[in-house]
């Protein structure tokens, strides 16, 4: 009898131990979540700057200080901090006299644009013209994980060229930053609009 029962014990345990696992389901595509800070914009009106623009007001303007020494005639360098999104917007204004160095000025916006092309899965190009501000240039959103997804440049094609590029503080992943990214984008588009030179 009680070979019996050890035989029924042991063959349910191997019954019960023989079950197949539950399958595992994948898991759901989530975002983390990313308290926005408020909408609302302010004037950037620095008097180094010969223009002015709507600037969100979650951006904290900080001094560009890490400049080379032929570069410290250029006062117009700044960065527009967010520290909620952990992002920031680097802008470097540089005037100039003749053909030759502006054309260098747009090499020169190419140049730190293509530098994204080893990573980049696509770049799209979209031009800049308010002829009634003359205000004309060309913004750069490149797809991928590359250091800065958005650039642009704005000039007058005459005297004033600035560039500018986001960054986010963390590794890009078009993907997992998405959302943060389109919120940014969607506001220095508003400050390419409103762009005006003094």
């Amino acid at each position: 009898m009680m070979r019996s029962f050890t035989t029924l014990l042991l063959a349910l345990l191997l019954l019960a131990g023989c079950q197949d696992p539950p399958p595992e389901l994948p898991k759901p595509r989530i975002y983390p979540k990313v308290i926005y800070p408020d909408k609302g914009f302010e004037v950037f009106d620095v008097a180094q700057c010969p223009f002015e623009m709507p600037l969100p007001s979650y951006f904290e303007i900080q001094k560009d200080t890490l400049q080379n020494e032929d570069e410290q005639t250029f006062d117009c360098w700044y960065h527009l901090h967010c520290r909620e999104l952990n992002s920031y917007l680097h802008m470097s204004y540089v005037p100039f006299s003749n053909r030759k160095e502006f054309d260098e000025l747009v090499d020169d916006a190419f140049d730190m644009a293509n530098k994204h092309n080893i990573k980049a899965s696509q770049r799209q190009e979209s031009l800049v013209s308010n002829p009634d501000s003359r205000v004309h240039g060309l913004i750069f959103e490149i797809d991928g994980p590359v250091a800065t997804p958005f650039q642009f440049y704005l000039t007058d094609s005459t005297r004033h060229f600035l560039r500018a590029s986001l960054y986010f503080k963390a590794n890009v992943n078009r993907d997992s930053i998405e959302p943060v990214y389109d919120f940014v984008k969607e506001d220095v588009v508003q400050m390419i609009e409103g762009f005006e030179w003094r």
